[in-house]
């Protein structure tokens, strides 16, 4: 049976706005500039500590660990406050409807995922959901491979979605096709440069075969 796996924050979830606001809170406190919408689809990037570093964090100054366990608890504190992409029930709708099996694949530690899935009233369209957990995973990477063994997911015959190279790289560890989404945390002119499918906006997966 065919399968997507998705990524949710900036894919799903659009908190794109909430975490350039977020960053800022953390640089003006620092004293250091500011990045905007542009700026930050330019430079963000996986792991997130290079990011940091691209936009001015000094961790001979600092552990990564501290402005990293800012930005953690300003985003849990306000990530309810976001809204799905428009699209999202309708999609996931339209897939759920083809007998598609869908599930949700993120860097979100595990028990926030599942809390904001159940916020947004998507959580029942999935058939499994693999955040990160200290326990037992330590990348995405290992989670997707535990997600597929699991479900017992046909690699040959599942497509990833998401808004990041990094999407496209844990796709490619894993063996699955990927489409990409450049309305989320990357500028649609680096997702090209993967050689991958790259879509506007959620509402063209309806137009694809997948």
């Amino acid at each position: 049976m065919q399968s997507i796996i998705w990524d949710w924050n900036g894919t799903l979830l659009n908190d794109l706005d909430f975490c350039i606001t977020t960053i800022n809170k953390l640089l003006k406190k620092r004293g250091l500039n500011l990045v905007t919408h542009d700026s930050y689809k330019a430079v963000f990037s996986f792991p997130v500590k290079d990011y940091y570093e691209a936009i001015g964090f000094d961790f001979e100054k600092e552990d990564f660990a501290i402005p990293a366990r800012e930005f953690i608890d300003l985003y849990n504190a306000g990530v309810e406050n976001c809204a799905l992409h428009a699209s999202v029930n309708d999609v996931l709708s339209y897939f759920k409807a083809k007998g598609i099996r869908q599930f949700v694949l993120s860097a979100m530690q595990e028990d926030m995922l599942i809390k904001t899935l159940e916020q947004q009233g998507i959580f029942d369209y999935f058939e499994g959901i693999a955040g990160l957990n200290d326990h037992y995973a330590v990348s995405k990477i290992e989670r997707g491979q535990q997600l597929i063994s699991e479900f017992g997911i046909n690699k040959n015959n599942s497509t990833m979605l998401g808004d990041t190279i990094h999407d496209f790289e844990v796709a490619d560890q894993l063996g699955l096709d990927c489409i990409l989404i450049a309305d989320g945390h990357q500028s649609e002119e680096r997702l090209q440069k993967t050689g991958v499918k790259v879509i506007s906006e959620l509402k063209d997966l309806k137009l694809l075969p997948l």
